[in-house]
């Protein structure tokens, strides 16, 4: 069992070096086992199982854009991002995969014990069986440390849901090739690494953040209660509309269709290409499918403060497109690098944050997208702390939360959407930080 941080990116890398590995992009006409549906030019996958993608037509009055249609990916069947764990020693260690996915920038990073859409771990595909799945199946009620629902990129995925569950474990479990456990304190110090944990892991080890006992940290003294909050979300959902219809692909407008790619007009927010994939060991070793590009990267960063005495984090009510429930809890800003450029959005802490000064960054880190659906996907994610002199009053849409708060309302599903868990989930084992 390796003991470092250098120790794990070191036997990561030896991992890329033995897999033989070939992303190659094609045009659409080369696509095995997808097609665009003649009526609508949907791209859908023979089986009519894994993922489409297709048009939307959306009305909002969010922001200053009102109205617009756009690609997105819908999937409705809803995957396991499951871990396994364990304590040694009273430390906590979890079973973590070192996976390759078609769009990881750095090939390999470290996934969830399990990570398959249903399709996958039902064999739609007719490859190997997926690792691990008996123990997200047959599951014992005093095993599971958190199992939720929690949403994906809302502005990529039309209400996209996973499973995210940990399962403590006391019985032995075989380690299999390119697996290992990994303590939570080597982990912490791998948030560190640009693009080394997945986006999945951070979402599934965000759950064991949230699942603890309140009861067992110092008690906070929140600016707003339980119940104001709750007001506060209800009132943001009424306050704001979401109207989305879904069209066909050939339907949505200022995008183009090519022989290789589906692009804006004004080559703006992404595109989408099909790719060839080469991938030695995985559960199906040839494939080829649609995949999401973005056109920049993007930076997501929570501001903290002390209210009270206590750490306190603003928190957004954001409205992207394929939210379940209109608005989804955000990290204070989220947003694309064109936007940095666009003075008329006016995004509100964004000159604040990029602009910080360096003993106000607690957490500073690129951490990247799915790699399965998105192709060098990749964010800024910073924590900072900021002093007394930073105002509390903030726009209607935000609210300051403490920790315990957030922990809360994130043991229920579709509060906190997968870029506030993922960057929180940087927090893991350092709770007392916050507190």
């Amino acid at each position: 069992m390796l003991k470092s941080a250098p120790e794990i990116v070191e036997w990561m890398n030896e991992i890329e070096k033995s897999i033989r590995v070939k992303i190659s992009k094609i045009n659409f006409e080369k696509l095995q086992d997808w097609h665009f549906e003649p009526s609508s030019g949907d791209i859908i996958h023979e089986s009519g199982k894994f993922f489409q993608v297709k048009g939307i037509h959306v009305k909002t009055n969010w922001g200053k854009i009102n109205s617009w249609s756009q690609p997105i990916i819908k999937q409705s069947e809803i995957g396991i991002l499951g871990i396994l764990m364990r304590y040694i020693d009273e430390e906590p260690y979890f079973l973590l995969q070192a996976k390759i996915e078609p769009g990881n920038i750095n090939l390999v990073q470290l996934s969830p014990t399990l990570q398959a859409t249903k399709s996958n771990y039902t064999s739609v595909h007719g490859g190997k069986k997926v690792p691990y799945l008996k123990y997200f199946v047959d599951l014992k009620n005093d095993e599971i440390i958190s199992d939720q629902l929690h949403s994906e990129q809302g502005s990529r995925f039309l209400r996209k849901r996973n499973r995210n569950i940990i399962i403590h474990i006391t019985d032995r479990v075989p380690v299999l090739e390119n697996f290992m456990w990994i303590p939570l304190k080597i982990i912490q110090k791998l948030f560190h690494y640009d693009n080394i944990l997945n986006m999945d892991t951070r979402s599934v080890l965000s759950s064991f953040l949230f699942h603890k006992n309140l009861d067992n940290h110092s008690k906070s003294i929140p600016l707003y209660n339980i119940d104001q909050i709750i007001s506060w979300i209800t009132s943001q959902k009424v306050y704001y509309s979401l109207e989305v219809t879904e069209i066909g692909l050939k339907e949505v407008k200022d995008w183009k269709i090519s022989s290789s790619e589906i692009a804006h007009i004004h080559n703006k927010y992404f595109s989408i290409f099909p790719i060839e994939v080469k991938i030695e060991g995985r559960e199906v070793e040839y494939w080829t499918q649609p995949i999401i590009k973005p056109n920049q990267s993007g930076i997501c960063a929570f501001i903290a403060k002390k209210i009270n005495d206590s750490w306190h984090f603003l928190v957004q009510a954001k409205v992207e497109c394929g939210n379940i429930d209109i608005i989804e809890l955000a990290p204070t800003l989220q947003c694309l690098n064109d936007n940095y450029k666009d003075s008329e959005n006016e995004l509100p802490y964004l000159d604040y944050i990029l602009n910080a000064n360096s003993d106000e960054i607690h957490f500073d880190s690129m951490l990247s997208e799915e790699g399965g659906r998105f192709y060098n996907e990749e964010n800024r994610n910073l924590i900072l702390k900021v002093g007394k002199d930073f105002p509390t009053i903030c726009p209607k849409n935000y609210i300051w939360m403490t920790l315990e708060q957030i922990q809360l309302f994130a043991k229920f599903n579709n509060y906190f959407n997968i870029q506030a868990r993922s960057l929180i989930s940087a927090i893991i084992g350092k709770e007392h930080e916050y507190s």
